[in-house]
Parts: C-alpha cells; sequence; structure tokens
C-alpha cells in the first residue's frame, strides 16, 4: 500500500479522495448525515457557504444552520481565511463557533475544532469545496469528508485548481448514497 494512503476497513482511503460529493450543502441530507453518528459538522466559508467576499450569512445559510439543528448537528465555521477577522465576523453574525487561520490540510485546526466541541473525528465531518485543503485535511484528521461544489470560480487559478481536482472527486460516492 502506497505511504500516502491508509487502511479504512477492508478498503484503502485516499486521501484527496473525499467520502461523498454534493452540488452543495443543501442537498446534504441531514437526518442521514445524524443516522451516521455525526454531531458537529466542521465547514469551510468561503466558496462553500457563500461566495469569496460575503461578509453576512444569507437566509439559505442561516435556514441551512436551522436545519442542521433540527438534526442535533452543530455547526463550526473552520475556515483557512487570511483576511483579519472574516472567519469570527461571519460565525458570529450566524451564532455558530469558529476556527480562523485553520491550516488545513493540515490537522491541528481539525483536533483543535474536536477537542473544543468535545466530540470524537468519528463524530465529525468536514464539508468543503476544495479537495487540497479541505478533504485532504478532513481524511488526515479522520473524519468523514464532504465536498461540494465550488459556488463560484471567480479567478482563472480556482478554476484551474477545479479541473486539477476532477480525478479525485469522480472517486468520490454521490451524496444520495450517503
Amino acid at each position: 500500500m502506497p505511504m500516502w494512503a491508509r487502511l479504512e476497513g477492508d478498503s484503502v482511503k485516499f486521501p484527496l479522495v473525499p467520502d461523498y460529493y454534493f452540488p452543495d450543502v443543501s442537498a446534504i441530507d441531514l437526518s442521514r448525515l445524524r443516522a451516521r453518528g455525526v454531531k458537529l459538522l466542521l465547514a469551510d466559508l468561503d466558496n462553500t457557504l457563500v461566495p469569496y467576499g460575503v461578509a453576512e450569512p444569507n437566509d439559505q445559510v442561516r435556514a441551512w444552520k436551522a436545519a442542521l439543528e433540527g438534526a442535533g448537528i452543530t455547526l463550526f465555521i473552520l475556515s483557512n481565511s487570511r483576511r483579519p477577522g472574516r472567519a469570527q465576523r461571519f460565525a458570529q453574525a450566524l451564532g455558530v463557533p469558529y476556527e480562523g487561520h485553520a491550516g488545513k490540510p493540515k490537522p491541528g485546526g481539525f483536533r483543535r475544532a474536536l477537542a473544543r466541541m468535545g466530540v470524537t473525528a468519528a463524530e465529525a465531518a468536514i464539508v468543503g469545496d476544495q479537495i487540497f485543503t479541505d478533504t485532504w485535511g478532513g481524511n488526515n484528521a479522520g473524519v468523514l469528508t464532504l465536498l461540494v461544489h465550488p459556488i463560484r470560480f471567480g479567478t482563472i487559478f480556482r478554476f484551474l485548481r477545479f479541473v486539477l481536482e476532477t480525478p479525485f472527486r469522480a472517486g468520490a460516492r454521490r451524496g444520495e448514497t450517503l
């Protein structure tokens, strides 16, 4: 087995392949997610919950957070944003805990979030739009990885990154199988 893969049950888990792929966060079946034992959903901020630069949660994000609460799942913003106060202001406006400058894909930010919320990796999932930060970091931290299609590409760099991620995205199970 390659050193960049790990054995998970009877199968090999590659760190750049998400467990599930969804068109957007609203497509995640929260009752199924909770039935899998997930109590904490770590969420990337930019291009996962809102487009880059959107400072406040919109009505859709607020409704999704309420649906999470109704399913018994706590939302936690886990962001790599380097803009001072970005993750903090957004999380406070939404009334959820956060970790800014999380350093994804390194597992430290994931571990701090899990410890702070008192859950194990088996009780957590990450949802994000990037393979090389959200999925890789989540797989390294041992949490369930949920990938969503980016809300908006915005720049040629983001589009090219998306193209590079395509083979890994293709290896994920479709969200309806969650």
